[in-house]
């Protein structure tokens, strides 16, 4: 399981804001489909949304604890019955390719960087 420090949550809530939830969790519970679901979109996303269907409270805590350690990611938040969490993607670097040797750029140019 991820921990995050108090200033990444901090922030990281601050971007999960205005998301809304991509996975939802019914009646069935959190089932290996709907981790596998939840896999794939922390794949493409690595911040989502969470909203689970159940009123229990302690079920809701104990589905995001299990979310986090079985595919090892951090818990961000906890309201009602929405779960944020996170996962941090490697992103390999991309550099900008080389410019010619020349003129300079135009403001048109530019802009289109």
């Amino acid at each position: 399981m991820l921990t995050l420090s108090v200033s990444q949550r901090r922030d990281l809530k601050a971007r999960a804001h205005p998301l809304n939830p991509t996975v939802m969790i019914g009646s069935a519970g959190l089932t290996p489909s709907v981790l596998a679901e939840i896999a794939r979109s922390l794949k493409s996303h690595e911040l989502i949304k969470i909203r689970v269907m159940s009123d229990d409270r302690e079920a809701r805590a104990a589905m995001l604890e299990e979310i986090c350690t079985q595919l090892d990611a951090g818990a961000v938040q906890h309201i009602g019955k929405i779960l944020v969490v996170y996962q941090p993607q490697e992103t390999p670097l991309v550099s900008m390719p080389k410019r010619k040797k020349g003129k300079p750029l135009t403001k048109k140019q530019l802009g289109n960087r």
